[in-house]
């Protein structure tokens, strides 16, 4: 079983990509910010790791984690989104890899995991790492459409995340999304054959 990882910063069409894959190339598709949300439910060992961290001002009315409180938190400081990552990352790593053997054993031949932070969590799982790039003013051009998001939001989320240059060197694979998604098509197509 191949196990292709897909990351690239918030906006770059990962999600088309991997309808892509997942629609047309029947792989089997793991999206590890999902996962993340999973392990952090009130009463798993990560909610009450963050909670102890960040206090209970992060919580919603339901006693679940407030996701818009912390990422006010995260996205605006470097050093609580390092600390975030050191509590969620480790447990999404375990959980990923028991999901890739499972996998493997019922007969899966593309294992598709993605991360806009795999070049700092989960790396070591793929066999390749592809990065998802698109030009920045398309990037923020998708995202106020597709989530109303304000510039500003954008900057902020753009900032957290790693740059273009530390994208390219943790990747063993460039996409170039920024043009028709016939041609994102072609390039997938010509990297899945080799």
């Amino acid at each position: 079983m191949k196990v292709l990882g897909i990351t690239g910063g918030v906006g770059s069409g990962k999600s088309q990509i991997l309808n892509y894959l997942k629609e047309i190339r029947g792989a089997y598709i793991c999206q590890m910010d999902e996962t993340a949300r999973k392990l952090q439910k009130k009463g798993t060992d990560c909610f009450r790791r963050i909670v102890e961290q960040f206090g209970t001002g992060i919580l919603a009315e339901d006693g679940e984690l407030d996701r818009v409180r912390l990422g006010s938190i995260v996205f605006s400081d470097a050093g609580s989104l390092e600390t975030l990552n050191r509590i969620v990352h480790p447990e999404v790593i375990r959980h990923v890899r028991q999901d890739i053997a499972r996998q493997e054993k019922e007969g899966t031949k593309l294992y598709v995991l993605e991360a806009a932070l795999l070049p700092d969590a989960g790396a070591e799982l793929c066999n390749e790492i592809w990065y998802i790039y698109t030009e920045e003013n398309i990037r923020r051009r998708r995202l106020k459409m597709s989530r109303g998001y304000t510039d500003e939001k954008i900057t902020q989320m753009i900032a957290s995340q790693p740059s273009d240059e530390e994208f390219r060197q943790a990747s063993t694979v460039v996409i170039d999304n920024s043009g028709s998604f016939e041609n994102t098509k072609r390039q997938i197509g010509e990297r899945l054959r080799s």
